[in-house]
């Protein structure tokens, strides 16, 4: 079923632009940055223990007395997992000898770590095998052991080497023995080995994985009441959360049967990747019927104009259609990046512009947003209003952060954005044996399987040209064409191509030596919600390119909520500015502020002044200190 499929790892290198500058803030800082802070060597940032808890519970395999106990969430063994496949994605770009070292350093921790049963989960080890697969609701065992498959899969292509799949082997060997050859119940909590053992599928043909993969998924919300049976076979919790909320774990009903995205939002993304990812290996038709119905559920009715989802901190979960508040949308970004893990899988089964579209929505505006520009604070949570005073203070809006702290306690969102950007050429391109195909517009240098290879080049996403030249040509070549990008052109060795798209794709002949140039549009939009979204009645938000903008309290004296945006007012977009934010280009719009309303409620309308509002990128807001941000801004004629 499969149309096309992910580009291989190392098969694309970034040039010298904006995919460049973050994959070098990835190898340079945030790299080396979280391996400190998993090693507790970083000052004031929350403790990791990670690495002490390894070897701690190989104290414990030993037959020797652990010197603490362990210390983080239950899942803290994946936070390294993500660290070693952004690290082994690094090397693919970049050989480290350094980086490679500690790699097989920790490697080798992971090693002493694992049981002779192949069993691997530093919280058990430690806190007894006796309970070890009685708790799949809380105790993201199967979750971290995903973790670690795709960290052993990313090293292996990386380097070659097979030391942690082989403990990863082991592994699958385990968890195979105890859910398919002994029959027991239960399939994971939380969501995540599945889509791994199908990577590790790919990659090794393992049938095991593809096997274990599939039986998860087949029996995920058969048995609607497992959980509650299995709370009460035993006399202890971790967490105490509710067996009965099967919409929460994505277990209230069999798989095939889903329409309605519901429950935790990362969960949710993680499970519908792999459903999509074993649809295009089987062929099975309800599988995908039920993906499609829960992509449109996404990305027609709960989703953010960022590529945001998760609308309540109340479960870190979607709620019900059109109910997208901004101030206190929960909008993690872990969540975004399995959005993009999802679109990828179902563009391999339809290349449609649709799917790529929504991937960039969620890169270039809440996956980046997550990270500061130094590469070293990281939000959680991504809001689309901040109000210092009510943000972090307000007991609705204390999950609501202002300023990007310097590691969590619950750290799952920062390695999982280094390994997203180091691997952004899987997502960004793909290939079959007579085309490629260009996903995301990054520049670069690709090489496919096919035969095909090209460079790209452009100053995207703040300049709209996109120029590629063809090294090795006698494939085609499918350019998606934005959706955003009303007006637009293509021309190849000077001569305009002149043909209609296909889903969104322009697809073109290539020989070598070609050169094929896109002009993109460059203008900025006034975008406006269905009116069945209520927190954006009345309210505007700007874009350009693929850029969400927003109004921060720096550019606009302190304060946004008293700004309107004049409808069909001026709007201009200023000269790049290298220096500011690292580089942006700013909006210039014409608006109003509202003025005389002292008291709490009046009978006179504010008068409203001209005035000139200034906006930034969304991606970059929240990095000169603390100030009032606002996507959405009330229009006034």
């Amino acid at each position: 079923m499969k149309k096309q499929q992910q580009l291989r790892p190392g098969l694309y290198k970034s040039g010298t632009g904006f995919m460049h500058h973050y994959q070098e803030l990835v190898r340079k800082e945030m790299i080396p940055y979280q391996y400190d802070v998993l090693w507790d060597k970083v000052p004031g940032a929350e403790k990791s223990h990670v690495i002490a808890n390894f070897l701690n519970a190989a104290r414990v395999l030993r037959g020797e007395k652990p010197q603490e106990e362990f210390y983080g969430m239950v899942f803290q063994d994946s936070d390294l997992a993500k660290w070693i496949e952004a690290a082994a994605f690094s090397l693919l770009n970049h050989p480290d000898s350094r980086l490679e070292k500690e790699l097989e350093d920790v490697i080798r921790l992971i090693g002493d770590a694992q049981d002779t049963d192949g069993y691997l989960n530093t919280y058990f080890t430690l806190n007894g095998k006796e309970k070890r697969f009685k708790d799949l609701l809380e105790g993201h065992e199967l979750y971290c052991s995903g973790h670690m498959i795709e960290a052993a899969v990313a090293y292996a292509q990386a380097t070659g080497k097979n030391s942690l799949l082989n403990i990863m082997n082991r592994n699958v060997d385990c968890i195979y023995r105890h859910f398919v050859e002994e029959k027991a119940p239960g399939f994971p909590g939380h969501p995540e080995i599945e889509l791994a053992l199908l990577k590790m599928y790919h990659w090794t043909g393992n049938k095991k994985c593809l096997e274990l993969a599939e039986h998860f998924i087949d029996v995920r919300g058969v048995d609607t009441e497992f959980y509650e049976k299995e709370a009460a076979a035993r006399d202890w919790s971790i967490w105490g959360n509710d067996p009965k909320n099967g919409e929460y774990q994505q277990s209230h009903m069999p798989v095939r049967e889903m329409r309605d995205a519901v429950g935790h939002s990362v969960r949710a993304v993680y499970l519908y990747t792999a459903m999509a990812d074993l649809a295009s290996i089987t062929g099975d038709a309800s599988l995908l019927t039920a993906c499609r119905a829960l992509w449109d559920s996404i990305v027609n009715r709960r989703m953010y104009v960022t590529g945001a989802i998760g609308s309540t901190v109340i479960g870190e979960a979607f709620t019900t259609d059109y109910n997208l508040p901004n101030d206190t949308v929960y909008g993690e970004t872990c969540a975004s990046i399995g959005l993009m893990f999802f679109a990828s899988r179902m563009l391999e089964m339809d290349p449609d512009r649709e799917y790529a579209d929504v991937m960039e929505r969620a890169f270039y505006n809440t996956v980046l947003a997550g990270i500061q520009l130094d590469g070293r604070h990281f939000f959680y949570v991504n809001p689309l209003e901040a109000i210092p005073g009510v943000s972090e203070k307000a007991q609705t809006h204390r999950h609501s952060l202002i300023q990007r702290p310097s590691w969590y306690a619950c750290a799952c969102c920062p390695p999982n954005a280094a390994r997203l950007i180091e691997s952004i050429g899987l997502y960004g391109y793909g290939e079959n044996e007579t085309t490629g195909f260009c996903h995301l517009i990054a520049e670069g240098e690709v090489e496919m399987e096919n035969g095909l290879s090209f460079s790209c080049e452009t100053k995207y996403p703040y300049d709209f040209t996109v120029t590629y030249r063809i090294k090795k040509g006698g494939k085609k070549l499918a350019l998606r064409i934005p959706g955003w990008s009303h007006a637009w052109s293509a021309e190849k060795n000077g001569a305009a191509i002149c043909q209609e798209l296909v889903k969104g794709y322009l697809y073109t002949e290539t020989a070598s030596g070609d050169v094929i140039t896109l002009h993109l549009d460059p203008s900025i939009r006034h975008i406006y919600a269905s009116s069945k979204v209520a927190a954006d009645t009345g309210c505007a938000c700007i874009q350009r390119g693929p850029l969400i903008y927003c109004l921060e309290g720096t550019d606009n004296d302190g304060d946004v909520l008293s700004l309107r945006i004049k409808e069909n007012g001026t709007a201009e977009a200023l000269p790049y500015e290298p220096s500011l934010l690292s580089g942006i280009v700013p909006i210039e719009l014409e608006g109003y502020r509202s003025a005389g309303q002292e008291s709490l409620y009046s009978d006179r309308k504010p008068e409203q002044i001209p005035c000139k509002l200034r906006a930034i990128p969304y991606y970059t807001w929240s990095n000169r200190g603390v100030t009032q941000m606002r996507v959405w801004i009330p229009e006034e004629k």
